[in-house]
């Protein structure tokens, strides 16, 4: 039985991995929903190059553009009505990242919009103030490759927000090769920690909340109950779990695939070191992230296409966003 669906894309190139997600339009009862319908992750590891060299490298860039080709035809399968492709930190660092879009555009027909964190934190924002709980003021900390996000919701709405030039990959090189950059690095992570502390306390932070491919990872590793709010104590046990194992065995015995073995230490002392510059002791893990804020952004943007009747409601329905699961 052939039954039609209305299906949207988005395509997240982050400095770890590239990201894609198909998911169908569903509207039953007067509800919408998104549900999931495919979701590709592949470990490109743009940051590897853009943080050590400053460019992406001509290898890598061929397996880019092949790999967005392999999307393009993908999409075209499931005739996914509308799309979306937003690149992050290592694109928007890289001296020849607008050469590469260029080509993209040029080869492939397809617009890849380089975004800074303020606009990563734009999307986040339209689906995770749907999680928050009324009277709580959280700390969002969302850490990628390259970047760190941190916003400020006080009673669900959002009053403060910064990024910082530091992420899984670039802490990752720090530790590994110390030198000139390290100076660099310790006094951007002592201005975020002054932001972090300052923000913190003049909302009354209560709580955490966090997104980002290594949060998820490592939650999932803990013996936290589904959908509850995991402690900093435990985060810190599992981080320092996996800290002890060799890279062999956080791919072998913990089963990390070798792109988040690596990095996901890095990442977890970071959400780890806001919390407790935060003063808080909790912290949410709702799965989402940049991908399903832009479904969410495509949906609002083409909700008169998409609709089945025509009209727009007064107020329009969040649909419901069924995520990927914790995929390494």
């Amino acid at each position: 039985m052939n039954f039609p669906l209305r299906k949207l894309a988005a395509i997240d190139i982050g400095s770890n991995a590239v990201r894609c997600q198909i998911s169908a339009v569903l509207y039953y009862e007067g509800r919408y929903r998104l549900k999931r319908v495919e979701y590709v992750r592949f470990p490109m590891r743009l940051g590897e190059d853009v943080f050590a060299t400053g460019e992406i490298s001509p290898a890598k860039e061929e397996q880019f553009v092949k790999f967005l080709h392999s999307l393009k035809l993908l999409m075209e399968v499931h005739s996914v009505a509308h799309y979306l492709v937003c690149a992050t930190s290592a694109m928007r660092s890289a001296a020849n990242g607008a050469a590469i879009v260029a080509r993209v555009r040029e080869q492939l027909g397809m617009e890849i919009k380089v975004i800074d964190g303020q606009d990563e934190a734009f999307y986040i924002n339209r689906v995770i103030e749907h999680v928050l709980e009324d009277k709580r003021h959280y700390l969002h900390i969302d850490v990628g490759g390259g970047s760190t996000e941190f916003n400020i919701y006080h009673d669900r709405r959002k009053v403060a927000a910064q990024s910082f030039e530091i992420g899984s990959i670039r802490r990752m090189q720090q530790e590994e090769s110390g030198g000139a950059s390290t100076e660099a690095q310790n006094e951007l992570w002592a201005r975020m920690e002054a932001w972090v502390r300052t923000n913190a306390r003049q909302y009354h932070v209560t709580r955490a909340i966090g997104t980002g491919g290594n949060i998820n990872k490592l939650y999932s590793l803990t013996p936290s109950a589904p959908d509850r709010a995991v402690t900093r104590r435990t985060l810190e046990s599992t981080l320092a779990r996996l800290a002890g194992l060799s890279m062999n065995e956080r791919v072998n015995v913990a089963m990390l695939n070798p792109d988040r073995a690596d990095v996901i230490v890095p990442a977890g002392h970071i959400y780890l070191s806001a919390m407790q510059w935060a003063n808080v002791n909790n912290m949410v893990v709702p799965d989402i992230g940049l991908k399903d804020g832009m479904l969410q952004a495509l949906f609002e943007d083409y909700f008169d296409e998409l609709s089945p009747d025509g009209t727009h409601p007064a107020h329009l329905p969040v649909p419901d966003v069924q995520n990927s699961p914790a995929i390494d």
